[in-house]
């Protein structure tokens, strides 16, 4: 009898996933790696024979991130898994293989491994993506793209619209967790105002929300959808509240072109802030976001930020010349954050710090014309602060009412222990 190659393919990955299920017994004096103590929701969900996607038609929203263990796409692995009924895939800023640059999207196209259908969803939200799920013919979309952990990295609200937007086109909606880079330890930061709301922030969460995008999900479709989509989420097994993202095993694929490593998600989510100023956020060099500097900048920056003593953080003084973005080949001066202790460090906190110093020591220093750090840190009482001559702790004080609100709206949809 004649195999065909989807049959073979999909006799090796059923072969894989049951390997990968399998628990050894261990004595109880040695150590389980991290490979054998975290699953992510996608190696659950094969494990499981993907019994929660039998009978339905199913479209992925995903990016280059949702492979598995050995770096192979969840979308071939599925694709060639007869057990699927794999019908479309659905592609966010960047786009599904990630050719696109900050700000742009790979549009619709036949995807040349799988003959699958791609279709954007960037920019989308609301009716008109909802018709792109109908149009496509599933019935489950499922979404599995790693997070940054800050707000204002916009994967998650590709997470709200499409939730959104399946359930007005009456679609089930299945999340497959993931860590999340930062630890999912505490929140952090000003929380979204409202009236500030943009696709860096749709609804009010703090600027590091310690969560993952399971829990976010449950939260969103808990507090914020007006009419709840039908969710169904599949969660990490062995993965603590308190894990950095290097101790679970998994490989880090960058889920931006300037998201290299998960250093750069720890310091992105303070110094993003940066993308609200006349600086350069490290764009178009090796370490984006830990990479900060201005034409006139000079040694006095490090010295100054360095006399807070900011907890777990050093800064160097640092000469840089970007190759694309702010200061496109010219040498420029500034900082370079070196974290000696993550258990210490607070980005939010650090990034306010950097701010409110850059200005003090730069009489260059300048927000963004149409006050885009209004919208990165969800309101306007940061810069009217800064401005004001607020220092990093009067700043700081400013948000620690309605922390403590999403504080206690965030407990309820925590599933790590």
């Amino acid at each position: 009898m004649r195999l065909s190659r989807r049959t073979v393919l999909a006799s090796a990955t059923a072969a894989t996933m049951s390997t990968a299920a399998t628990v050894s017994l261990t004595p109880a004096t040695v150590t389980k790696s991290p490979r054998e103590q975290l699953r992510t929701g996608f190696e659950r969900l094969a494990a499981d024979g993907y019994a929660r996607l039998k009978g339905q038609r199913v479209g992925v929203v995903t990016n280059p991130t949702g492979v598995n263990r050995d770096t192979r796409h969840i979308v071939d692995v599925m694709h060639a898994d007869e057990r699927v009924n794999l019908r479309a895939v659905f592609g966010p800023e960047h786009g599904f293989r990630g050719t696109a640059q900050a700000g742009g999207s790979e549009g619709r196209y036949d995807d040349p491994a799988t003959r699958l259908p791609v279709y954007d969803t960037y920019l989308k939200s609301g009716r008109p993506l909802a018709d792109v799920f109908t149009a496509s013919g599933v019935d489950t979309v499922v979404f599995d793209i790693q997070d940054a952990g800050a707000r204002f990295y916009t994967y998650i609200w590709t997470l709200y619209d499409c939730m959104e937007a399946a359930q007005l086109a009456g679609k089930r909606f299945m999340v497959l967790d993931r860590p999340n880079p930062l630890t999912g330890r505490a929140a952090l930061g000003p929380v979204l105002h409202k009236e500030f709301a943009t696709f860096v922030g749709r609804q009010p969460i703090a600027q590091a929300h310690g969560m993952t995008v399971a829990e976010l999900a449950r939260l969103f479709n808990g507090e914020f959808l007006a009419t709840p989509v039908t969710l169904d989420t599949v969660p990490m097994s062995g993965w603590k509240r308190s894990q950095w993202y290097d101790a679970s095993g998994l490989p880090w694929v960058p889920p931006s072109p300037n998201m290299p490593t998960p250093d750069t998600a720890l310091a992105y989510a303070g110094t993003c802030l940066f993308e609200g100023t006349n600086l350069s956020e490290g764009r178009g060099t090796t370490r984006p976001f830990e990479l900060l500097g201005a034409e006139g900048i000079d040694g006095r920056w490090a010295t100054a930020v360095n006399a807070l003593r900011l907890p777990g953080v050093h800064f160097r003084e640092a000469y840089f010349a970007p190759t694309f973005s702010k200061f496109q080949g010219k040498t420029v001066g500034g900082v370079q954050i070196h974290v000696h202790d993550r258990g210490a460090y607070d980005p939010v906190r650090t990034g306010i710090a950097l701010l409110v110093t850059a200005r003090r020591v730069w009489d260059g220093f300048a927000w963004r014309a149409d006050n885009w750090i209004d919208k990165l840190t969800g309101s306007d009482r940061v810069r009217t602060a800064i401005d004001a001559g607020a220092d990093t702790d009067a700043v700081v004080a400013g948000w620690q009412e309605e922390l403590a609100a999403f504080r206690r709206v965030r407990e309820k949809y925590l599933s790590y222990g």
